[in-house]
């Protein structure tokens, strides 16, 4: 589970402008020391550093899923083994971790970190999920914003701090990272069932294959009970995987998931509309790329 690879960086370039309603200055830097004295270039850097922790985390996870295809192309532990795999993620860790230290900035720091915990407790809630948990939309959701939203979140979030916003300030743009990430991921799990295998990270009916429950099937139990059971045994069988899908089919679960997926974009785009006034060209074009980009991610098909 992921967002797409770049959408990160648009975002997070696309809020410093969209809260560039204030830019105060930032002290000088000293000698020896390696904070910038540009805004914009320490708010890049929190961009540079979250695609280097997300393509981490997709390179472990494939590790862990033992994928062989990411995106339609082969994966590096498919190609390399899975020893290069951790390595090279492990590697972009590291320097994320260097980048992060030279903004010198205690707050955004410890949010960064924050956001590492957040995958690795994602991934071990998705790999230690007792029977009940399972069943659970709440802890799936818990689960979708520790592996998905919590990057995008925290990132927005340090954005806004670095440029000496309020607290208040600080916590839309991490509403709206939250917001947009679980919409996205409630998307790709609809995407995993209704598009192809050539469009889609690890081949459609990744997740149930490799037995991780999705919002529609979640859905699709609260309307069918039967298909706890089937859940239970698990899908390495693969008459268990069509015995689900009918289940889902006959089920609105789909449908249920895309009016969720909605109902995170809209709250997105709100919380965008909630920001401080500002006349200035660039910040209200900014504010609706935001906008749109919550549409978008609801009319995707990869």
């Amino acid at each position: 589970m992921e967002v797409r690879h770049g959408i990160q960086s648009w975002v997070l370039l696309l809020m410093a402008t969209a809260l560039s309603v204030r830019i105060p200055e930032l002290p000088p830097a000293g000698v020896g020391d390696t904070l910038p004295t540009d805004l914009r270039t320490s708010q890049q850097r929190i961009a540079e550093i979250t695609e280097m922790i997300h393509v981490a985390s997709l390179l472990h996870d494939d590790v862990l899923d033992d994928a062989d295809k990411r995106r339609g192309i082969c994966s590096l532990n498919a190609v390399m083994g899975n020893k290069l795999a951790v390595l090279a993620g492990d590697f972009l860790l590291s320097r994320a971790c260097v980048s992060l230290a030279s903004l010198k900035n205690t707050e955004v720091v410890t949010l960064i970190a924050t956001v590492v915990e957040n995958l690795v407790t994602g991934e071990t809630m998705q790999l230690t999920t007792a029977s009940k948990q399972r069943f659970s939309m709440d802890y799936y959701m818990q689960k979708t914003y520790n592996k998905t939203a919590s990057l995008i979140s925290n990132s927005c979030k340090s954005i806004a701090i670095l440029a000496g916003h309020t607290a208040e300030v600080a916590m839309l743009a991490f509403e709206y990272g939250k917001n947009l990430g679980l919409a996205f991921q409630l998307i790709d799990d609809v995407l995993d069932f209704t598009g192809t295998s050539a469009s889609l990270g690890k081949g459609s009916l990744s997740d149930i294959r490799h037995g991780i429950i999705t919002a529609p099937i979640l859905f699709a139990m609260e309307e069918f009970p039967e298909l706890h059971a089937v859940v239970d045994q698990g899908f390495k069988n693969p008459a268990n995987v069509d015995i689900a899908l009918g289940f889902l089919g006959k089920s609105s679960g789909i449908q249920r998931t895309k009016e969720l997926a909605m109902k995170h974009a809209n709250l997105a785009a709100q919380v965008i509309e909630s920001l401080p006034e500002s006349d200035d060209a660039n910040v209200i074009r900014s504010r609706q790329a935001l906008i749109d980009l919550t549409q978008r991610v609801l009319t995707r098909n990869k």
